[in-house]
């Protein structure tokens, strides 16, 4: 499908035919489908029309009319901005400003309780409308507005926000093995049990089953999936009234910290086949360092980029996501980071448990090693990459990280 117009722009109707001409004469198959926004001139030109659904948002470049000729596509859905200035919107989160924004977002993506087009609203239209595209899949500068653009299911460095997991749980629950990314069964726990936590628990998963385990001993939830047709595959579950923070306290004064959890099994069939758990962060007593690179190779050619991530945690590894902790960075080897003091960059603010950084590795091969420290304190870690050539390209990988 391709959209030769220009985006959301007023053009002649001449304009219009002559693109779809051109589109079919430099594309002649027959699976060449063109779309353009259903309210444009020329529109009769396009089996395809850009709109959102009857039952979802309306607005500009919108129609309540429906030709029975016509498919129909939502270009672009779940931006959520009050007027075109001050861009105020509940889809626009910074993954800094912690998990209830971000619960605010993903719930607004998935389902909402007003009419508005959402996942939900996507699924619960006729095969007619053919789907719609989420603006946008991460954070960026814009230039047209002081603000970034927030709106993303991840930051600019690709760090997932809530939303990211609640998408997750749309795949299917089977396996497959010939797809690169992650894929079948997942659940995933929305609460970082924190003091300020929401005492609903909040749970992504695609299982047709999800049961729920608060602290060793403790009471446990079941949620079981309802079979229907009808809206978004796996609705969000929400296990309420379940965290309760004088609780771990109590069990933090006993110092009984292992007893006091959150698990969240998924189950398919009667098993179990995913898992995931969470406890309270403690005292901050050390940072952990992993390149964020997922599985890939980085060619050591002089401009590619690996992003790597500092993350303040406790002694048993759980990411301390509320602390104003600055981290600084350093690097040895055939590697630059992109970062400075100039540009707050260098040391960086850790924001929600976590400070990323980029990474350039050089055209010579070797070791790149990566220091982070806590400013002005001593924790330490440091991550060691090596570059190497292979099949005549030079390759940059991650070797070890180890404690200072």
């Amino acid at each position: 499908m391709w959209e030769p117009i220009l985006n959301e722009t007023w053009y002649p109707e001449d304009f219009a035919k002559n693109v779809v001409d051109i589109l079919h004469e430099e594309y002649p198959y027959p699976y060449c489908y063109a779309g353009c926004d259903v309210t444009a001139k020329g529109h009769e030109y396009f089996p395809i029309h850009f709109t959102h659904p009857l039952n979802g948002a309306g607005g500009a470049f919108n129609t309540s009319k429906i030709d029975p000729k016509i498919s129909y596509f939502t270009r672009e859905w779940g931006d959520n901005v009050d007027d075109w200035n001050s861009h105020n919107s509940p889809s626009r989160v910074n993954r800094a400003w912690g998990e209830i924004p971000m619960l605010v977002q993903a719930q607004g993506y998935a389902k909402t309780d007003y009419k508005y087009t959402c996942y939900d609203v996507l699924y619960r239209n006729t095969r007619q409308h053919m789907g719609g595209c989420l603006w946008h899949s991460f954070d960026h500068q814009r230039g047209y507005h002081p603000d970034p653009f927030y709106g993303g299911i991840m930051d600019a460095f690709r760090q997932p926000k809530l939303s990211y997991y609640m998408f997750c749980a749309q795949r299917p629950v089977e396996k497959n093995n010939r797809l690169i990314a992650e894929n079948g069964p997942m659940v995933f726990i929305a609460n970082a049990m924190t003091p300020f936590s929401p005492k609903d628990v909040t749970v992504y998963s695609n299982c047709d089953e999800v049961r729920l385990t608060y602290c060793k001993n403790g009471k446990q939830f079941i949620y079981k999936k309802e079979k229907t047709d009808e809206g978004m595959p796996s609705p969000i579950i929400t296990f309420k009234d379940v965290w309760d923070v004088m609780y771990d306290k109590q069990l933090a004064r006993k110092n009984k910290h292992e007893e006091s959890y959150l698990l969240a099994e998924g189950i398919v069939d009667g098993e179990v086949v995913a898992t995931h758990k969470v406890m309270p962060a403690r005292r901050p007593s050390k940072i952990i360092l992993w390149a964020d690179n997922e599985g890939t190779e980085t060619i050591a050619d002089g401009s590619d980029l690996i992003t790597v991530i500092a993350a303040i945690a406790d002694e048993n590894g759980n990411i301390k996501r509320l602390n104003n902790y600055h981290i600084k960075f350093e690097i040895e080897g055939p590697g630059e980071l992109v970062a400075s003091k100039e540009t707050f960059t260098n040391p960086r603010e850790v924001q929600w448990g976590t400070a990323p950084i980029l990474v350039r590795a050089k055209a010579q091969t070797g070791n790149i090693k990566v220091k982070a420290s806590v400013v002005p304190t001593e924790y330490t870690r440091r991550c060691l990459l090596s570059s190497l050539y292979q099949q005549q390209k030079l390759y940059t990988r991650l070797l070890s990280m180890r404690m200072n």
